[in-house]
């Protein structure tokens, strides 16, 4: 009923940039707290940016004053911003919501911590 789907990722040279999107398909009624994660290989899965159900922003050290995250609510859609990349940002970014309310023929429905497919980001001279 659901699905994010990221776009954007590529390949870029270190102090490069990228935008990254993520758009939320269905008959959507709302969206909570949405946010990007990232994983490198052989690595954990960690946070990048988030917004919170308050709507403040939540940034990783690492990517804080380089890295903004906005929304759209009209669109569905939330952006990734990345400037001055570096080599140990290459990863797979995944966009998430915490909840998602959608709509069906007999009212409402919800899905709870919802992950899109990633998007490769690489950042290599």
């Amino acid at each position: 009923q659901v699905q994010l789907v990221e776009s954007g990722g590529g390949l870029v040279q270190p102090g490069g940039s990228l935008r990254l999107s993520c758009i939320v398909s269905g008959s959507i009624f709302s969206i909570g707290a949405m946010g990007w994660y990232r994983q490198a290989p052989g690595k954990r899965r960690e946070l990048v940016a988030t917004f919170t159900n308050s709507d403040s922003t939540n940034y990783a050290d690492s990517v804080k004053g380089r890295f903004t995250i906005s929304r759209d609510n009209a669109k569905n859609t939330v952006y990734l911003q990345m400037n001055s990349l570096k080599h140990e940002d290459t990863a797979v970014y995944y966009c998430h919501a915490d909840r998602v309310t959608y709509f069906t023929n007999s009212g409402y429905g919800v899905e709870n911590d919802c992950w899109g497919q990633g998007t490769q980001v690489t950042a290599s001279s």
